[in-house]
């Protein structure tokens, strides 16, 4: 059953369209994404479904395709679809930082991190490389590891630095746990990368702890 064949003041779209998409529930938001169901299973049901499978939208959005197509109801094609719909929104918050000195606008800095790796459930080290001008070039996702920890090499950011041709660099990670405090380890390391990079002009502006819904600067803490 689609959407079209509920009650018109029932249908999650025309809600959309009369009060806005944030005042829709999760299960609403995911319906309308759906668009339809199956045979068996309203739109409606489906979506029910999914939020009771995934718990929260957090944990939705960064299901692998394993998970997602358990459900009977869903598959590849709508999984293809979410992730399409999961990089629109990461190019968005990417596209400013692009045409401007990223530290002109930390908040949209620290969204567009949120966007990168918040529910992540392991921990990821990355880099942004920046020009002369502080734009962004790119996000390198350079180390992964346990829900602990992630191995990171200096000499490999060097190398990844180099060949990006960046002046400047900005180190980010996430804490799975959920709190970004940093800790005498993160500290420890973002000293070490600095003496690094530093042998080749290349500086260090700042280091991003990505925690459940917010973002620590070190520099900001004065810890760099």
């Amino acid at each position: 059953m689609t959407i079209v064949t509920w009650p018109l003041c029932e249908q999650p779209r025309e809600k959309l369209l009369r009060q806005g998409a944030e005042q829709l529930s999760d299960s609403e938001l995911l319906a309308v994404f759906l668009g339809n169901g199956t045979q068996k299973q309203t739109v409606s049901m489906l979506s029910q479904a999914m939020m009771r499978e995934f718990a929260t939208v957090g944990r939705l959005l960064t299901a692998d395709l394993h998970s997602f197509c358990a459900i009977s109801g869903v598959g590849v094609v709508r999984f293809c679809q979410l992730q399409a719909a999961k990089e629109l929104v990461k190019r968005m918050y990417e596209e400013p930082l692009t045409q401007k000195n990223v530290l002109s606008d930390v908040a949209q800095v620290s969204r567009y991190l949120r966007a990168q790796l918040m529910n992540a459930e392991h921990e990821i080290f990355a880099v942004l490389m920046l020009d002369s001008q502080h734009r962004l070039i790119a996000f390198r996702r350079m180390f992964s590891g346990t829900i602990d920890s992630a191995a990171v090499y200096p000499r490999e950011i060097l190398k990844q630095a180099l060949k990006d041709n960046a002046a400047a660099i900005i180190l980010v990670h996430n804490h799975p746990s959920g709190i970004a405090d940093p800790s005498r380890a993160d500290i420890a390391l973002t000293k070490e990368i600095k003496a690094a990079m530093a042998l080749v002009d290349i500086s260090v502006l700042d280091h991003f702890i990505v925690g459940q819904g917010y973002v620590v600067s070190l520099s900001q803490q004065g810890l760099m």
